[in-house]
Parts: C-alpha cells; structure tokens; sequence
C-alpha cells in the first residue's frame, strides 16, 4: 500500500509525534489527553486493567487480542500497536486517524473504541469483540447468499456508511475483511487505518458529489475495491465507499469480488475499463443496483448528491421490504 508524500506542515508535525511516540511520550496517541471534552479524555485505563488471552489476527504492526475488562469480566478485542514499527515505517499519522476516525462513531454497525492506553512498547485500542468472526469468511464458505441475506447485510453496510460519512470520514477500505459479525450475526465495520478525515469545505464538496481536493489523494484501501476515480487521478471522495459497497454486494451474491484477476495491475486494468461480468442468475434489482453503484463517474454513481443520495439508494427496489429503522434490532438471517 502506497501512501502519497505529506505535504510540509504535516511532515513536521508528523515527525514531532514520531519523536515523542519513539521516547515514550505519546499522549496524542493514548487516553494521556489534556482536552476533557476528547471522547477518550474519561475513564481511563491502563494494561493490568485486563487480561489478555487468545490472539484474533495479526498485522504487519499490530496484533488484535481478546481482552477481559478485570473489573467486569466484559470481553474485548484489544489491538496492540508496535510503537517501534510505528515511528520506524512512518505510520504515526495512519494510528492517529485511526483512532480519531473511531473517536467519531456512534453507531450500531460500527466497532466502537472504547478506550486507549499504553506501556513501554505498545499502544493498545480497546474495541468491541466481534465474536464470529469476518463476513468474507461466510462468503467463502456459504455463497452465494441468498436474495433475502444479501439484502439484510447490504442495508446494515449502507446504514453504517451512511453513518460514517456524516461524521466527516471516508472509510476507503470497504470490503468483506473489513466487515464483522457479532454474538446475534449483525455487522461491525472496523479497521479505520485507511480513513480520511475531511474538513468542513472538504465534507461540502463531497456532499455535492466533487472529490474533497487534494488532502483527500492518497492510494489506500484493498485493489478488487479501489474506484476507478482513485486509478484516473488519485482522487478520493465519499462515492469511493459506495463504489466499493457495490462491490461486496456484488461478491455476496456471486461468492467472487467483480474485479478479480492474477495480478493487483490487471485488476486495475479491468476496474478502469468497467469489465466484470453481471451473472445471469442475479435477480434484476439486484442487477440494476450493482450497475448503478459501479459507475464509472464519482459524480454520476448511486448515491451520490446528483443521484439523491445514500436515501435515493435505500429507496431502490432491491431494499424492498427492509426496515431501516430497527433492522439492528431484528433477528438476522442465518448464515
């Protein structure tokens, strides 16, 4: 994953978080805040709050635990950051978005960060614990899904979305890795690395289906879901989640992402050119909103301002029947 440089301002004070993170002194990056009204600014916590048990995946600088809160026996998942790997690999500003990204999300369909806190080597994120697991292992093994599953979990994903974006961030990795399944097989959208947080001009054009300018390029996310808009011009704006929600739709019904191919350069080549393969056997709801959230033009793609939004998108047939209101609330399909 390639990051586009800093521009001077941030590489300064990315370096100078970099240098307090490397000497210990990271109180940006922990509950360590002076701002009272920061989310995490309350009840803090510190690594002999918990117990720490079997290990639920692993990154290239992180390591994601199941935590037991001492104190109330609640489970966790608890992800641990190498702090060294972290200045090292000039990732300070992806754990720092991450975390705040998080900080902003209020919602059933979202992993929530509950707390942050830190020791000599590690920065530690206390998130909800997702126990089943990925969607995209129950798509391997279970898809095609059917009409009416399909339709549950895209209305989940759309309503978090939605959510995310009207916090002012723009998830850009959304894929089936990225999505979790609770106790009660509802969804979780986590790993918040790959955000971009927008200013308030920024969320303005983006609202009026524009890319949110130049402090939003950056290649990131996963290559079976970058939008073509990303490949054309290194633009990213809010439509780009969407692109990528008609992706997992796509790959929910079908049990294969739309773009796949050998290699991460002929997948490009297809998502620039539009080729996939719309399946017979896809109902036509289904059919017309893969091809209306797969186009080409940000500004032209379902759910942007132009086309009515993400409640043009609810609106559409293939959500016939769904309670938007109380589907967190509902018994999920089985899986």
């Amino acid at each position: 994953m390639a990051h586009a440089p800093p521009s001077p301002t941030q590489s300064t004070s990315n370096q100078s978080l970099a240098n307090n993170l490397a000497k210990g002194r990271e109180p940006t990056l922990s509950t360590d805040v002076d701002d009272p009204s920061h989310p995490l600014y309350h009840h803090r916590r510190i690594v002999t709050d918990f117990d720490y048990g079997e290990i639920l995946g692993e990154g290239s600088y992180s390591t994601v635990l199941i935590g037991r809160d001492k104190r109330t026996g609640k489970q966790y998942a608890i992800k641990r950051l190498d702090k060294a790997h972290i200045v090292k690999n000039n990732k300070v500003k992806y754990v720092m978005i991450e975390r705040d990204a998080l900080s902003r999300m209020n919602h059933p369909g979202i992993v929530k960060l509950y707390w942050t806190y830190k020791d000599n080597r590690s920065l530690y994120f206390v998130l909800d614990l997702a126990k089943n697991g990925e969607l995209y292992t129950y798509i391997r093994r279970l898809a095609p899904f059917d009409g009416e599953t399909t339709k549950f979990y895209a209305a989940e994903i759309l309503l978090s979305i939605e959510h995310i974006h009207s916090r002012g961030v723009i998830h850009r990795d959304i894929k089936p890795e990225n999505i979790l399944l609770d106790d009660n097989l509802h969804i979780k959208v986590t790993d918040f690395g790959s955000a971009k947080i927008i200013t308030e001009n920024e969320n303005a054009a983006a609202g009026d289906g524009e890319n949110t300018s130049a402090s939003a390029r950056s290649f990131v996310g996963t290559a079976e879901y970058v939008s073509p808009e990303l490949l054309r011009s290194d633009a990213v704006s809010k439509e780009a989640d969407l692109w990528a929600f008609g992706c997992v739709i796509y790959q929910m019904l079908s049990g294969k992402s739309p773009f796949k191919a050998a290699t991460d350069y002929l997948i490009f080549q297809k998502i620039k050119s539009l080729d996939y393969v719309m399946p017979d056997e896809f109902p036509p709801a289904a059919k017309d909103i893969v091809q209306r959230l797969l186009t080409s033009e940000p500004e032209k793609r379902f759910g942007s301002a132009a086309t009515g939004g993400i409640a043009a998108i609810k609106e559409h047939p293939f959500f016939e029947g769904i309670d938007w209101d109380n589907i967190f609330t509902s018994t999920a399909p089985p899986l």
